[in-house]
């Protein structure tokens, strides 16, 4: 018989939520802990991806899940090629504005689109890309280690067809980049504060 003055045990779901609860903390540290270690991280990506790949060659296998892993990395790489504003739509809501006559409630500052600096500004930032692209490989992994995923497909179709859409879909962002002027990537010398340069 319990005396009062023992403590309960937890409920069985309880005590599964607090470990659920702790998990999830770790895993949260160890992101945080790899959060500065872009080349690494990357590295650890692509060994990740190699080792997927090994695993399609030498199986002669899961092509199907090769080519949904390859359609939602290119996915992935285009969401972070874009700027968050996209500079197309901001056209179209000025013309929108134009035409309906609410464009004019006085001055704006800068008058030309050209007299601000403005930083590009990621539709997909860096460290998500990563993260979803680490955790897409990972799941290919794990489907490669079922028989249902294995659906025969004559593969170089899949090839070609993925060569195709990549090659139109980049043509299109390279032309959008050049149309409205922004490159996704620091290049060139950094703007240094405060130093002697």
């Amino acid at each position: 018989m319990m005396s009062s003055d023992e403590p309960a045990a937890p409920p069985p779901l309880a005590a599964a939520q607090l470990h659920l609860a702790k998990l999830q903390r770790q895993y949260q540290q160890t992101l945080d802990r790899w959060t500065p270690h872009v080349l690494q991280r990357w590295l650890g990506t692509l060994g990740l991806l190699t080792l997927f790949m090994l695993r399609i060659v030498l199986s002669q296998g899961w092509y199907i899940v090769c080519y949904a892993l390859a359609i939602y990395l290119l996915n992935l790489l285009l969401a972070f090629l874009q700027p968050r504003f996209d500079p197309s739509l901001q056209d179209d809501l000025v013309a929108d504005e134009i035409e309906e006559g609410t464009g004019d409630e006085g001055p704006t500052l800068p008058s030309q689109r050209d007299d601000e600096f403005r930083p590009f500004v990621r539709r997909l930032p860096e460290w998500q890309f990563w993260l979803s692209s680490t955790r897409a490989v990972v799941v290919a992994l794990f489907c490669t280690l079922s028989e249902v995923f294995d659906v025969p497909v004559y593969w170089p179709i899949l090839v070609v067809y993925f060569c195709v859409l990549f090659a139109l879909t980049m043509r299109r962002q390279i032309q959008h980049m050049l149309k409205y002027k922004y490159i996704p990537f620091d290049i060139g010398r950094k703007a240094r504060y405060g130093g002697s340069h």
